[in-house]
């Protein structure tokens, strides 16, 4: 990075670790630390949004809409993550190919399956042959996000499920009784109310999100896991920068970002959770109450 790294052979001591650690295989090594966080940033959201919907189809009077979120909450929550995190990307990798296929190529005359290889016309592809490299890396991104969305949406609309059947009934039918409709009941008593009762749940969903970003790894991305790897393991004097086997080192580096971010989760959920606790007849409620008298 610095001019004075351009021989590592000269170099020292705190100079040596100094270049060393601003490689540029460093810099992407720090880069997929932001990777990991826009994971979270991403995915949070659309699976909470995934799992609200799923808990309120599972609540549906319309039985096929409540048969298919139950369906969602059942199934994906009995397959073990690694494989349906194997399986989405590829599936709908292969999907939408398929789909671009129908619509580019309407002409081609071969089967698309070839024995154990799936064929498409060049021009379906996603992403293009001649597409440049970050398009692919971004195209992974969003199957990677699509994936980690539809399985933790699933157990969060189990959790927000349980939830909304926490809130007391009585409540409803008090809603009810003053004239608001059902839909307005739901919007305006049940969904404020329920998200105390849910807390709990999507607190421990949101640190098991956290400590499943290293299987990014298992689906191709360069992740934080992927370059600890790749930079602690021994090199020769064939690479700029030859060191023994640091392999302990990196993943001590990840054990301490994986605490820091457990750590600060745990501060913000706690804030959260007092604030959500307010007026609320719950535990947390009932200790706000007293500690103010």
């Amino acid at each position: 990075m610095f001019a004075s790294c351009a021989d590592p052979s000269s170099l020292e001591g705190l100079g040596w670790l100094m270049c060393y650690l601003t490689s540029g295989k460093h810099m992407l090594f720090y880069s997929s630390i932001g990777i990991v966080l826009l994971l979270l940033l991403i995915t949070a959201p659309i699976a909470l949004a995934f799992g609200f919907g799923g808990a309120v189809a599972a609540r549906s009077h319309f039985l096929p809409l409540r048969w298919f979120g139950k369906a969602y909450t059942s199934m994906v929550r009995g397959v073990p993550d690694i494989i349906f995190f194997l399986f989405v990307p590829i599936a709908m990798d292969q999907g939408f190919e398929w789909l671009r296929h129908k619509v580019k190529c309407s002409d081609w005359d071969q089967p698309v399956w070839q024995g154990n290889d799936f064929v498409v016309c060049p021009a379906a592809k996603l992403p293009l042959s001649t597409s440049p490299q970050w398009i692919h890396e971004t195209y992974g991104f969003f199957l990677a996000v699509l994936a980690f969305s539809i399985v933790f949406g699933a157990f969060a609309a189990n959790v927000i499920h349980g939830a909304m059947n926490a809130v007391p009934r009585a409540q409803m039918e008090t809603a009810e009784a003053y004239g608001m409709s059902h839909r307005q009941a739901f919007r305006r008593i049940l969904v404020p109310q329920m998200w105390i009762y849910a807390l709990p749940g999507l607190s421990n969903l949101w640190m098991i999100l956290i400590k499943a970003t290293p299987l990014l790894f298992l689906l191709g991305i360069r992740d934080i896991v992927y370059w600890a790897r790749e930079l602690g393991g021994s090199k020769t004097s064939h690479f700029d920068y030859p060191h023994p086997d640091w392999r302990l080192y990196y993943f001590l580096a990840l054990l301490v970002f994986y605490l820091l971010m457990t750590s600060v989760s745990e501060r913000v959920l706690r804030r959260i959770t007092a604030r959500l606790s307010h007026g609320q007849a719950t535990l947390g409620g009932e200790q706000q109450r007293k500690a103010a008298r």
